[in-house]
């Protein structure tokens, strides 16, 4: 296979009449997204480019898929924008991009030709309506290879510039078989998709839904605000997949909503983008059927999506983090320290990762991709570019990676090396605490805690920090707010 539209065209031959994506108000087939796909990419192959940036300027909803893939009929690759986000920092984005095409609706038309592209705007409902021409969606085709840009997602970049990691076929071609066999996606399986389609999570939802014949179902924002309908938006949909960011899992254990209602369907929890608190995750587990799958994946939108996951496989206390495993197949890891060493087990270092999930490197940014795209510092013998990821890991005992913490947030302090993540996860034990963030002020040479939650007082929960982490990790302020920003 060299070229993810095979993922649907042999979807659309085993499961012609199967949902393949569905909101809030609308459903496609997969004949249908097959169809729309191929007139888009027809209506784009007029500007006669090849493996070039495509805007996907649209609301989150089933046209966005059709969107994507009639730029890969097209011969180019897409960039998904969040339709809220300012024309100012799309513009930041387009200033390294140079899109040569948008594709844009109504709702969107104003902001899109305020924006600082010389490009063709295409209209979603013209496009999708175009005719479709075989011979010339065959002509591009023939000439696609599985090391041709796919899609570029844009993350924040130190300087205030975003940067755009560009993934190829081959990435998703390989990421994608891993995660359908590793959590048996199939025919059967229904995603309750929670993550934007501009963020690296949903790579995993849409490409093994279209490879496995499954049917993603994308779950309205609201729903998230007023989580009594979310249980009820799984349930009506039969979802038995979730892959969700661990603050979404959260809300669901703040409130204790599963003394109100419960998924019916639910089969496999998988999630990743953050810390998952074990507290509230626990809740999960210990309220839920004992046969449903918990699983801690990590990697950065860099590596695809993920590049470690951990089948969750035995209890945990409220306050031990959770490991983020071992490599996945197809994808290695390493743990090098500061002397370009492998690191010994318990030994910490930046986690690097080499393999066929590596990015190419930033879009139009030599300087950032040659900073995190690097030669593998284990050897000189032939060129090999692994990804820095930032991130300070160690191993355990079981041969389990643990995080520890971004290399730029471990601080020194009464000359310990202190690791702000664990300040956190001792806080976010304590009961009662429903989210909290530790942050250092350098200037002042001081550790704040801010936390979420309720019964609770900054004596309370100093008294419990000064019993789960030595002296010198103890927060010098802390602080409540109503809402977590």
């Amino acid at each position: 296979m060299k070229n993810i539209l095979e993922y649907i065209e042999n979807s659309t031959s085993e499961y012609p009449d199967k949902i393949a994506f569905a909101d809030n108000d609308h459903s496609i087939t997969y004949t249908q997204l097959l169809k729309n796909a191929k007139s888009i990419g027809t209506a784009l192959s007029q500007i006669n480019k090849r493996n070039c940036p495509i805007a996907v300027y649209l609301d989150k909803s089933v046209q966005t898929p059709c969107a994507m893939f009639g730029i890969t009929y097209s011969g180019n690759f897409y960039i998904i924008i969040d339709a809220e986000m300012p024309v100012e920092r799309i513009n930041k984005i387009f200033s390294t991009l140079s899109p040569v095409a948008i594709i844009t609706d109504e709702a969107h038309l104003d902001n899109a030709k305020q924006l600082e592209a010389e490009c063709e705007i295409f209209m979603y409902d013209t496009a999708v309506n175009t005719e479709i021409d075989e011979e010339v969606l065959s002509c591009i085709r023939n000439r696609q290879i599985d090391t041709d840009p796919l899609y570029a997602l844009y993350t924040s970049g130190s300087t205030g510039m975003p940067k755009g990691a560009v993934l190829s076929h081959r990435n998703i071609i390989a990421y994608t078989q891993w995660f359908t066999d590793t959590f048996n996606i199939n025919s059967e399986t229904v995603f309750g998709n929670q993550t934007p389609f501009y963020f690296s999570m949903s790579v995993s939802d849409v490409y093994s839904t279209i490879k496995s014949g499954a049917t993603l179902c994308i779950i309205p924002k609201a729903c998230f605000s007023f989580p009594i309908n979310l249980i009820k938006f799984l349930n009506e949909h039969k979802v038995n997949t979730i892959y969700w960011v661990p603050s979404a899992i959260s809300i669901v254990a703040n409130l204790k909503l599963f003394k109100y209602a419960k998924p019916e369907y639910l089969k496999k929890v998988l999630f990743a983008g953050e810390v998952m608190p074990t507290k509230q995750l626990n809740y999960w587990i210990q309220n839920l059927d004992e046969d449903i799958l918990f699983a801690n994946l990590y990697g950065p939108t860099e590596t695809t999506d993920i590049c470690t996951y951990y089948v969750v496989d035995r209890q945990f206390r409220d306050d031990e983090p959770l490991p983020i495993g071992r490599h996945c197949d197809n994808c290695d890891v390493m743990i090098v320290t500061d002397k370009n060493e492998l690191a010994k087990p318990g030994e910490e270092g930046e986690l690097y990762v080499r393999g066929s999930f590596v990015a190419y490197g930033y879009y139009g940014n030599d300087e950032k991709t040659k900073d995190a795209f690097v030669q593998n510092p284990l050897h000189s013998y032939y060129p090999e570019i692994v990804y820095k990821t930032g991130d300070l890991v160690k191993e355990n005992d079981k041969g389990e990676i643990m995080y520890i913490t971004r290399k730029d947030f471990q601080i020194k302090r009464m000359g310990y090396r202190v690791e702000l993540g664990e300040i956190e996860t001792a806080a976010s034990s304590i009961e009662n605490i429903e989210e909290v963030v530790c942050v250092f002020d350098k200037a002042k040479d001081k550790i704040i805690l801010v936390y979420q939650g309720k019964k609770l007082t900054a004596e309370d929960i100093l008294k419990c920090i000064k019993a789960k982490v030595p002296a010198y990790m103890v927060p010098d302020r802390i602080e409540k707010i109503t809402l977590m920003p």
